[in-house]
């Protein structure tokens, strides 16, 4: 499917600005008001819970009053006046645009495509939040679609495709409500893009309808999506190859989901710590860690993936399984019942529904091998990253030429992206490489070929290294001139966490005057994710994390030779 772009609709509530974090919630406060001063029988701030808690627990399409006015006997007029509360027209003076708004609507429209601004609600309320957003004229059209006493949404929607001659076909939708604005493009024919925002961003789909073609996280992601499909390059035909392990694998899958449903991700699976190590130990098997994060990571939004994934990485507290990731158990589990490592991980991702493959390099039982600066040569990953030991001059594995697995080199072999790190860079990145078939399949690649270097060194193995290091040491061992593009940080953490750094002995991977001198193209932006980001459940520990989104959208960004987004 190639489609090519002529107009991008959007919706107004928490897709250009936060909706739910501000106004639903003073909507709630007035209804909550109405319906003490009605007689329900409870505080204001206790009517005020009574509705979020309903909220999540049924979902946004449920009637909230209707089941409070059931519980507690209130009649119809007291219902009325919560509605009529809740849907008030007044609005608040301190609501502002997401911060990628403005900057991504200018990028559209500098390349030619019409932006509209469709938005439900009372029109008066509506129209009242486009003035305070100050985004009127940041739109070729404005229509308000208010169900009280004018045209439904959908009747909205083919006004304007009639209006501009547009096919449905040239027009992407952008929105939040799979039962408003996603349906009405699916059933038009219209390409989708659900954001990930406010009160419906966990909604099931209830039928196929509901089902986006994207789904993204921030506006800023909306001029690659457009761009990879005119080059044919749709989510189910967009085939991204991740090669590395550690915490930092997942961050590239969950920033590429929105771009690819064909991603692989090929984890080392050398690690020999933690509960890895244990069942590597007592089991003989392939190490379970890193991958049992990138099935998590890849696993689709939705509130029963999320509770499924949050047992996958719950780990004993007590006893003889303290410590033990129940993840890591599942693994070992459905390794036994089904005879090998990789038939047992196919299994685990249909059960938590993951688009996308997780491969080990190899299927032989290996150990990451370290020869040091003073010759000292030391054995398994643990001693590898060993803090305050000499500087590592090489790594090799152990046994030295495991046999590469066939299905991890055919999806090498047919990647478009193939994106190394970020993570450990001798124990999660050069694992992979070091497979005789897995390097050689990365050299005769045709794919576009992104290193992602880390934020910060690590103790024990990057002591010291600047950016032009790390490049030259992935280049030594994977070969020079493979590489098509090294993608490089350069915002620093705030102090506090450079601070917690600094105690282990590390330093941010600064740029250094070396870079010029590679033969690599180096792109540099802010890549960092902020302080307020939840942290991701398969982090052991406090890590400043590459921002998944702007990651994965800065390398769809270069594949597409686009104007790139580094706020």
């Amino acid at each position: 499917m190639r489609a090519s772009f002529d107009a991008v609709i959007f919706d107004l509530d928490d897709t250009l600005f936060d909706c739910t974090g501000s106004l639903v919630e003073a909507s709630r406060r007035r209804a909550a008001e109405s319906l003490v001063k009605a007689g329900l029988p409870m505080s204001v701030e206790e009517a005020f819970s009574l509705q979020r808690e309903l909220a999540e627990i049924h979902g946004p399409h449920f009637l909230v009053f209707d089941e409070i006015g059931r519980r507690y006997n209130l009649d119809a007029d007291a219902l009325e006046a919560a509605y009529k509360a809740y849907n008030s027209d007044e609005v608040g003076d301190d609501i502002t645009p997401f911060p990628d708004v403005v900057p991504t609507l200018q990028m559209l429209r500098r390349q030619g495509i019409l932006c509209f601004l469709l938005t439900v609600g009372p029109h008066r309320r509506q129209q009242a939040k486009i003035r305070k957003l100050g985004l009127a004229d940041r739109f070729d059209d404005v229509l308000v679609s208010d169900l009280d006493r004018g045209a439904l949404m959908s009747e909205c929607v083919r006004y304007l495709l009639n209006k501009y001659r547009l096919s449905p076909a040239e027009v992407l939708i952008v929105g939040d409500r799979p039962g408003e604005e996603i349906r009405i493009g699916n059933e038009l024919g219209m390409v989708t893009a659900q954001i990930l925002r406010g009160r419906f961003s966990v909604a099931e789909p209830r039928d196929q309808f509901e089902v986006p073609h994207y789904r993204i996280n921030h506006l800023f992601q909306v001029p690659a999506i457009l761009r990879l499909a005119e080059m044919g390059k749709m989510p189910e035909s967009l085939r991204i190859v991740t090669i590395g392990g550690g915490t930092g694998m997942p961050i590239v899958l969950e920033g590429c989901k929105a771009y690819s449903r064909n991603l692989t991700a090929v984890v080392a699976v050398t690690d020999s710590g933690r509960s890895s190590g244990r069942l590597r130990e007592e089991l003989g098997m392939l190490a379970p860690g890193d991958v049992r994060n990138c099935l998590v990571a890849l696993s689709e939004p939705g509130e029963k993936e999320r509770r499924l994934n949050e047992l996958f990485q719950y780990r004993f507290r007590n006893g003889s399984l303290q410590g033990m990731s129940v993840g890591n158990l599942i693994i070992a589990a459905m390794t036994d019942m089904t005879g090998s490592f990789e038939k047992g991980i196919k299994v685990i991702s249909s059960l938590l529904n993951i688009q996308g493959k997780v491969l080990p390099p190899t299927v032989t039982d290996c150990h990451i091998c370290a020869e040091l600066e003073d010759g000292t040569v030391v054995e398994g990953e643990v001693n590898v990253r060993a803090p305050g030991k000499p500087r590592i001059k090489r790594v090799f594995l152990k046994p030295p030429k495991p046999e590469a697995l066939d299905e991890t080199v055919e999806e090498i072999t047919n990647a478009d992206i193939i994106v190394l790190g970020p993570g450990s860079l001798f124990t999660s990145v050069l694992p992979n490489v070091l497979v005789p078939g897995v390097r050689e399949a990365i050299v005769r690649s045709r794919a576009a070929k992104y290193y992602v270097c880390n934020i910060m060194t690590q103790s024990g193995q990057t002591d010291g290294f600047s950016a032009s290091e790390h490049y030259k040491t992935l280049a030594r061992h994977l070969g020079e001139n493979v590489v098509d593009c090294m993608v490089l940080n350069c915002a620093s953490p705030e102090p506090h966490i450079m601070q917690r750094y600094r105690k282990e002995g590390a330093e941010l991977v600064a740029a250094d005057p070396a870079l010029e001198e590679l033969d690599v193209r180096v792109v540099q932006g802010d890549l960092i994710e902020e302080k307020r980001a939840p942290q991701v459940l398969w982090e052991k520990q406090y890590l400043q994390r590459h921002h998944p989104q702007k990651l994965g959208d800065t390398l769809c960004r270069l594949y597409a030779d686009m104007e790139l987004f580094l706020p």
